[in-house]
């Protein structure tokens, strides 16, 4: 097994490219509830739609940044998460497994997630994702995820506050029910801005 190690990288089931954004152009407000925002925007060609979440947390960027590199210890607050390796290191790049607990009777998911991350000139750092379903042998126990693409944005604001913002589109593989599709583009953001706030501003 390949050792858990730390990554600059933090993963999600569903991602959308900061490239991609111009699949998804209607943004429709679909939860607004403790400091946390969540918008909905159907994709051209897919029955799946991007979810972007965005929140300010009271903190500094070394924080975030510690708390997602820690591969193991943020499986915690990914929304259904349950599990996390990095794969490779390369400079700015990561490759990073991730395996995620569905309901009965939905199989669990997989994922495999190349990201980079830049450092802006302007303090704020910005992390985009790429779905590669084909890095490692498929498990027989889970269903690969087929397409996913997001990224994550931390754009300093006040003094110890960053807006964070965390957008994603994904393909999920097999068959996914209407009702957890639908259930999931909220709950996946707002579970996984609201974990990670509630662990940076607790430090």
């Amino acid at each position: 097994m390949i050792e858990l190690t730390r990554v600059a990288a933090f993963c999600g089931l569903s991602m959308l490219a900061v490239t991609g954004v111009a699949q998804a152009e209607e943004w429709q407000l679909a939860k607004d509830e403790e400091g946390i925002r969540v918008y909905l925007s159907a994709v051209e060609g897919s029955k799946y739609k991007a979810y972007r979440g965005v929140t300010t947390i009271k903190s500094d960027m070394a924080t975030l940044r510690a708390l997602q590199d820690d591969v193991q210890g943020s499986c915690l607050w990914i929304h259904a998460c349950s599990g996390q390796m990095l794969l490779k290191h390369e400079g700015t790049q990561s490759w990073v497994y991730t395996r995620f607990e569905m309901p009965w009777p939905v199989t669990a998911r997989d994922s495999i997630l190349q990201v980079v991350t830049v450092e802006n000139a302007d303090g704020s750092l910005t992390r985009t994702m790429d779905g590669k379903p084909q890095y490692l042998p498929e498990d027989k126990d889970y269903v690969r995820v087929t397409s996913l693409q997001g990224y994550w944005s931390f754009v300093p604001k006040s003094a110890g506050e960053i807006e964070v913002t965390y957008q994603a589109h994904t393909e999920p593989g097999g068959s996914v029910p209407s009702w957890l599709a639908n259930s999931f583009v909220v709950d996946a953001p707002f579970n996984t801005l609201s974990g990670l706030r509630d662990k940076a501003e607790r430090r």
